[in-house]
């Protein structure tokens, strides 16, 4: 979904301001900035609804008025008191910004609207004004543009990794040294031209072809999460959706419906980017609580209705090379490293990805290159597409209509190859169509279909080829062994390559949330206290200036048993030193300890390298620990601890005296503060983990 209509309303709040007199100049380039990147997303938004009609769908937005002033107002402008008022009007200009190309804006009267969307609360609903956003099948839109480049020409491929640059005599990259993470090969690429598109992690790239001090790299992106949870599809029409633009934190919450489920979803919350898609039960909670504030009395909001929940990141970009004082943009940035000749390009959005390639390969190829044009190129899927063909296909093969329509929205015209590789159900009907897991359209085809288009692990089908895990967490551990056997039919796995696909599936659907909380997140992850912050910043400042450098924050990240690329520890630095004088003193210290962000961040590593030490130890593979894992982890760790003394250590993490020791079991055993046996701090101080479940504690003092 594009969530223009915040960026739109976020640049006009600032232009505004006060800013416009204390700065009027800079003000005016920041509003044009913002509303040209929302006008350019407008654009690129007409693009795909109309050439990627396979992928995209219309859903029509409820904004709910319940009063005709508010107070305190959104954004924290006093003239967005009267949105309820001037919202038709908003909303036209929003239309009017894709020349009207969308289905238009409308005002509902309470009972129109109670009438189509009946969920909503009964009780003080002004009007309600509904405009119209863009929606597509995201994992399968990336998979299109992948495949459509390779049906033109291009070599793609997956899970490989690159592990360095190649750089000829001056210094400039000429090519990367790769590894397939699959097959473990290492190989050279050579090119005229590198470009970086990272993401949220591409400033750990930059760091492979930095040659110079890595003190010296400046970041280039900030992370951004946004966190989602999937409710079942009662909770909303099945075509229509819901914003609350003025929530308790300011943020916008979607409330839209997906794939027959109600997915809820926030915007930006800055952070560093993570691999694994961990969800904080306390965003679960607040995007809980705000739903329930639109919704009926009747419709009670609960915790156990959660079917899956994640966060995803996005990069927020700023131009290294720029001169001082760069904006992070909302939009994209492209830049060259003058040194290297390596480019990169962040930032941006979902919608603009057209526009994004587009513009790094004419900065790229220059003026003496045709300029790229792909405004009429139709991805992977798209020919052969008809608005009929889920009929077709029904009337042929004798599927269910949900899986038709399924089939068709998401491969387009390539559904007959998925249904050519459709087994009989052995029912008069449907008579195609094997279900992966009940309630939902998904087909064991898709799978046979997905080996042939470059799906290689379990977590693949699970979270980009369908959207199982997404979806309903529970749903996807059920359907995983099924998933494996097929997988393993057609791509040709032993019974050791199966078994480590499915462990490392197995862990990858445990950072996904679900109907019960994972308790881990629920357990009080023991943070520092403040005479212990300040040990922490007497020991590292050893030379008793009082103040600490950013070679004293490495030694930090370091003793964090987490070794950071340099130029995130200048991003932190950076974050630590807010009056701007180059050095970090105890008061910055203290509350950069403090705040919630970090505090987050110890909580979600914590949880990551817990579940990281679990594997290890579980050499058997069985998804639990036993009294010989244990005792063979102390061995390989240095120790060898007594029958006597791997018992006790067993009977404190058996909490629930089943004779086997659980992920969650482990991870709350790992919390504790006491450890009598000091197999907690021997984990942690050999793993990677601080000592104390945040920080490495070594004999002598906290920091050793």
């Amino acid at each position: 979904i594009w969530a223009g209509i915040k960026y739109l309303a976020s640049a006009a709040a600032a232009a505004i301001s006060l800013n416009l007199i204390t700065s009027p100049i800079k003000t005016v380039e920041d509003f044009y900035g913002e509303f040209k990147m929302v006008f350019n997303c407008h654009q690129e938004r007409k693009f795909m609804m109309e050439k990627q009609k396979h992928l995209t769908n219309w859903v029509p937005i409820v904004c709910p008025f319940t009063e005709w002033h508010i107070w305190p107002p959104p954004f924290g402008h006093w003239l967005f008191s009267f949105f309820p008022i001037l919202a038709p009007a908003v909303f036209k200009f929003y239309d009017g910004l894709s020349q009207f190309t969308c289905p238009p804006s409308f005002i509902m009267s309470k009972k129109k609207a109670l009438e189509l969307f009946p969920q909503l609360s009964q009780q003080d609903i002004k009007y309600c004004a509904v405009f119209y956003e863009g929606q597509h099948n995201d994992a399968r839109t990336n998979l299109a543009i992948a495949m459509s480049a390779a049906e033109k020409g291009a070599d793609i491929a997956n899970y490989v990794e690159m592990t360095d640059g190649i750089f000829d005599e001056g210094g400039k990259v000429i090519g990367v040294r790769a590894v397939d993470r699959v097959s473990g090969e290492e190989f050279s690429i050579y090119a005229k031209n590198v470009i970086f598109a990272g993401g949220p992690f591409t400033d750990s790239l930059r760091q492979k072809e930095h040659r110079g001090n890595p003190l010296d790299l400046k970041p280039a992106v900030h992370g951004a999460s946004g966190s989602h949870i999937v409710l079942p599809g009662y909770y909303a029409p099945s075509n229509m959706g819901l914003l609350d633009y003025n929530t308790s934190d300011g943020r916008f919450l979607f409330f839209l419906p997906w794939q027959g489920s109600v997915i809820v979803g926030t915007t930006d919350k800055k952070g560093p980017a993570e691999t694994l898609p961990y969800p904080p039960e306390a965003e679960i909670q607040w995007m809980l609580k705000e739903v329930s504030k639109y919704l009926s009395k009747d419709l009670k909001v609960r915790r156990s209705d959660v079917l899956s929940a994640w966060r995803g990141w996005r990069p927020l970009a700023a131009d290294p090379h720029a001169p001082p004082g760069g904006q992070v943009s909302r939009d994209h940035v492209i830049s060259q490293n003058p040194e290297t000749g390596v480019t990169f390009i962040a930032g941006g959005k979902w919608t603009t990805w057209r526009e994004m390639a587009e513009d790094v390969l004419d900065k790229v190829l220059g003026d003496g290159h045709p300029k790229c044009n792909t405004l009429d190129t139709v991805l992977h899927g798209g020919e052969g597409y008809t608005e009929r063909l889920s009929v077709v296909l029904i009337q042929k093969y004798g599927v269910l209509e949900d899986v038709a329509e399924h089939l068709v929205k998401t491969y387009g015209g390539r559904a007959w190859e998925v249904l050519e590789k459709a087994r009989p159900t052995g029912n008069q009907w449907p008579r195609h169509g094997i279900p992966l897991a009940p309630h939902y359209p998904y087909i064991e085809a898709e799978v046979r279909f997905a080996c042939s288009e470059y799906a290689c692990t379990i977590e693949d089908i699970l979270s980009r080829r369908t959207r199982l895990a997404f979806l309903n967490s529970q749903a996807a551990k059920e359907a995983l062994p099924r998933i494996a056997d097929i997988m393993a039919e057609e791509l040709g796995w032993s019974r050791k390559v199966k078994k480590a696909q499915i462990d490392s599936a197995k862990a990858y659907l445990a950072s996904y949330g679900g109907k019960i909380p994972l308790e881990e997140d629920d357990l009080l992850v023991r943070l520092p206290t403040y005479a212990e912050v300040m040990d922490v910043f007497d020991e590292v400042d050893q030379e008793k200036s009082g103040y600490l450098g950013i070679v004293q924050v490495k030694e930090i990240a370091k003793r964090l048993g987490r070794p950071l690329p340099d130029g995130e520890i200048r991003a932190i630095f950076d974050s630590m030193d807010t009056n701007r004088d180059g050095k970090i003193d105890a008061r910055e210290f203290l509350e950069w300890f403090e705040a919630e962000e970090t505090k987050e961040g110890i909580k979600s590593y914590f949880h990551q390298k817990t579940m990281e030490i679990f594997k290890e130890i579980d050499i058997k593979r069985t998804g639990y620990l036993d009294r010989e894992e244990i005792k063979e982890a102390t061995i390989r760790l240095g120790e060898t601890f007594s029958d006597e003394k791997v018992d006790k250590i067993f009977a404190e993490m058996d909490i629930n005296r089943d004779g086997k020791i659980q992920l969650n079991e482990f991870t709350k055993w790992m919390s504790e503060s006491h450890d009598e046996t000091g197999f907690r701090k021997l984990l942690s101080a050999n793993l990677g983990l601080g000592g104390t479940g945040w920080l490495k504690q070594k004999s002598g003092g906290f920091l050793g």
